[in-house]
């Protein structure tokens, strides 16, 4: 299965966000962010029994830039 990860900067630390699950982690780096994403999406498939993913799980998620006024 193939699922979006978001991954941000926040102070010294970087957040990585699944939003079709909507599940997060973190990490020191981009890809300790990434593997600890992973890592909580499928710990998250072995535990949750099939009503809670198919109430959690979003199957379609777009991600895209908007351009806004500012000042």
């Amino acid at each position: 299965m193939q699922l979006t990860a978001i991954i941000e900067r926040e102070r010294a630390e970087y957040v990585s966000i699944c939003p079709e699950l909507d599940i997060a982690s973190q990490g020191a780096t981009i890809e300790k962010a990434r593997d600890n994403l992973q890592e909580a999406i499928e710990l998250f498939f072995e535990t949750a029994d099939s009503s809670e993913i198919a109430t959690r799980l979003h199957d379609e998620v777009f991600v895209t830039r908007l351009e806004v006024a500012v000042g």
